[in-house]
């Protein structure tokens, strides 16, 4: 079984065998997907993360698929009529679809046309009619009338329900109709005529129809949302006389004669009442299934955008949530994140208390040398931004714009009221705000990811699909920056591969009883912590000036006898070797090959002792929005602002230009050239320049352009 398993993944998604075997196994055995692309290479061939990502989905999808398998098996087993042949056939079944044909005819079902006409005994009549070598069809018809079918009429009838159900299971029917779907759907929607006024937004699907497999995945989802909401009706159809042609040439030996007649007409009835509703049905999942892949997809990758933002890091914060008539909030925190103060300030109308806040603003940066204000980017966002610019103080202080998407939803989270319980919401917000500033991953993980603002149709796909990949992107992300397990939240620990709630909480515990770590070893103190969750999670643990200056880097523990080894052959300490590129890079990594460890892993090694405790995510910059333009009213056409780029979609991006109302660039104005996806040039959190192109004040739409500006 193992075999199969190997060369079916190997064969869906063209990778090399051997990776794919050794992948497997290692995902058995409880390894996760960052400990394997990092820690792995030799193993899987240095497969990326991605390429894990999809065999462990694989995987899973098989894994799934056998069990479904054993359940059939069994069902029809009960039933009495597993044969050998039947057995062999869904044991060598590899595809779902398939797999549930086979088992249709055995699937217990409602009390059908069908099974009514066969409690009436016709069932020997269909099997006369579909053999078609009767002579006299009215004749033997004239056999079967009882009480219960009075005449040759309903007996023939009765035998036509049978065989339309005979044809409804049969697998090359059905492969068919199936097939007429994927290649000739049209899906069209119409709106309901009493709903016309409410359905306004979906105006563009009134009376639309075009081919299902060239309609992209926000249209579908967009008529979707429409049915769902009781607004559109939504159909496929396809040509069905030609399917019914193709059956009947199939089923049908002898086309003239009664029987053919009787046959055609189950065919015909058939195709209308059970296979093309069930393919229809089908084919709309499928497709919605795919739609919901891909908006899934473009969430992910903006999520992961948006977590790998270039933080601060440890500096003082004033953080900033603004408002007018319930005043700015302000809190103080430490380099460390740690509140220590909360002021509210009304510097904007109706109080318009301007030189108040200045003055407490100057006192609070003063007094708690703060080096960083991170402003809230919503209502009042751009007046405080504007306040605070044109402010003097005795030292350095950079101010930025922070995207405050999701705030109010960690504010009255369960997290949040456990992190600050003696704080209202109004504070809590500001000191997320500020937090993201300094550490964008570690503040955004507290937040359910479809409350961030940068997905597509995020309420309308799959929930499980969704939170399964978002969940994949933030441990990517979370295990992708390495974390510091002494400042590190419960929550953020969470995402780190091999640990989980529990144990995050119990290394979080451990840490206020025992204070900060000293070295990634006393992990194993931890209660609850066993040598597998150690080996997974120490890799992507950081601790800062400890007593291994390897512990501040990506080096795994398993890996420390190597680096003494090359140390003493260098006849140096490890201390005097890390950031010492000179001596690093005349290594002969050959020389320290073996069974186990190759060159990927050595070059790894020498990477991170080169720069140990490096950031990949850089350093957070300021975006200096126009200072004259506050709201949509101050736009004109033809205005080129600077801008960041807030969510990519297969439509194309948003755009921030520092007022209430994001900006539309639409995929056709990007580049002087033809792209299929945005993604192709933009990202979330990208800085760029835009030309007001046109200006709906009523419904707050702004269209941009990127091409002239």
């Amino acid at each position: 079984m193992d075999t199969i398993i190997y060369k079916l993944i190997q064969e869906q998604l063209q990778l090399p065998a051997s990776g794919v075997k050794n992948t497997v196994k290692l995902l058995s055995e409880g390894a996760t997907v960052p400990f394997i692309s990092r820690y792995r290479k030799e193993m899987t061939g240095s497969l990326d993360e991605v390429a894990i990502a999809d065999i462990q989905s694989s995987y899973k999808e098989l894994l799934e698929l056998i069990k479904r398998k054993e359940a059939i098996l069994k069902a029809i087993e009960s039933q009495g009529l597993l044969n050998p042949a039947l057995k062999t056939k869904i044991n060598d079944c590899w595809n779902k679809t398939d797999l549930e044909d086979l088992y249709l005819p055995y699937k217990k079902k409602q009390r059908t046309k069908a099974t009514i006409a066969k409690e009436n005994g016709l069932e020997p009549l269909a099997k006369i009619i579909m053999a078609q070598k009767t002579n006299s069809l009215f004749f033997d018809a004239q056999r079967y009338v009882n009480k219960k079918v009075p005449n040759p009429e309903l007996a023939l009838e009765g035998a036509r329900h049978i065989i339309a159900e005979w044809v409804s299971e049969n697998l090359k029917a059905r492969d068919l109709v199936r097939g007429s779907f994927q290649r000739h759907a049209l899906i069209a929607s119409k709106v309901i005529k009493s709903k016309k006024e409410k359905a306004s937004k979906y105006e563009s699907y009134f009376d639309f129809s075009e081919p299902l497999r060239k309609t992209p995945s926000h249209r579908l989802l967009a008529m979707y949302r429409g049915e769902n909401e009781g607004l559109l009706r939504v159909k496929l159809s396809i040509d069905d006389s030609y399917a019914q042609e193709r059956i009947e040439r199939m089923m049908i030996r002898q086309r003239n004669g009664d029987c053919a007649d009787q046959i055609t007409e189950a065919i015909g009835d058939a195709l209308k009442r059970l296979v093309i509703p069930s393919i229809e049905n089908e084919t709309k999942k499928a497709a919605k299934l795919k739609a919901d892949k891909e908006a899934i997809a473009v969430f992910a990758k903006n999520l992961k955008d948006l977590l790998l933002a270039a933080p601060l890091g440890e500096q003082k914060v004033l953080g900033i949530d603004p408002g007018f008539r319930t005043g700015c909030k302000v809190v103080v925190l430490a380099a460390n994140g740690d509140f220590l103060h909360y002021e509210t300030i009304f510097p904007h109308p109706p109080q318009s208390k301007t030189q108040e806040a200045e003055h407490l603003i100057q006192t609070l940066i003063a007094k708690h040398h703060i080096t960083a204000i991170a402003i809230g980017n919503g209502t009042a966002g751009k007046e405080t931004y504007k306040l605070i610019e044109k402010m003097k103080f005795d030292h350095p202080v950079e101010s930025y714009f922070v995207n405050e998407s999701g705030a109010s939803i960690y504010s009255a989270s369960k997290i949040a009221r456990e992190e600050f319980p003696d704080q209202d919401v109004t504070v809590r917000g500001a000191i997320s705000i500020a937090r993201r500033l300094m550490d964008p991953l570690a503040e955004l993980v507290k937040i359910d990811a479809k409350s961030i603002g940068v997905g597509q149709y995020q309420h309308d796909v799959d929930q499980k699909l969704l939170k399964e990949s978002l969940d994949h992107t933030i441990a990517s992300c979370v295990n992708a920056v390495g974390i510091n397990i002494n400042t590190a939240s419960q929550h953020l620990l969470t995402y780190v591969s091999g640990l989980g709630p529990v144990l995050a909480k119990n290394i979080v515990d451990y840490r206020s009883a025992e204070g900060s770590y000293t070295e990634r070893k006393d992990l194993l103190k931890v209660p609850r912590m066993g040598k597998k969750a150690y080996e997974q999670a120490a890799g992507f643990l950081r601790i800062k000036e400890g007593n291994n200056p390897l512990d501040n880097t990506a080096v795994h523990p398993e890996s420390y006898k190597l680096v003494s080894r090359i140390c003493k052959d260098l006849k140096k300490s490890v201390s005097k070797l890390v950031g010492d590129k000179g001596t690093l890079s005349s290594i002969s990594l050959q020389e320290y090959t073996d069974e186990k460890v190759g060159l990927p892993t050595l070059r790894d090694i020498i990477k991170e002792l080169e720069k140990p405790g490096l950031d990949p995510r850089g350093k957070a910059r300021m975006v200096n929005f126009s200072t004259n333009i506050n709201t949509i009213a101050d736009l004109k056409v033809g205005m080129v602002l600077p801008g960041i780029v807030t969510n990519v979609t297969k439509f194309g991006a948003f755009v921030d230009v520092g007022i209430k109302e994001t900006g539309l660039v639409h995929i056709s104005q990007i580049v002087n050239r033809f792209i299929s996806d945005p993604a192709e040039v933009l990202s979330v959190s990208q800085e760029v320049k835009v030309k007001v192109m046109d200006i709906d004040e009523a419904k707050k739409r702004v269209s941009l352009s990127m091409k002239d500006a």
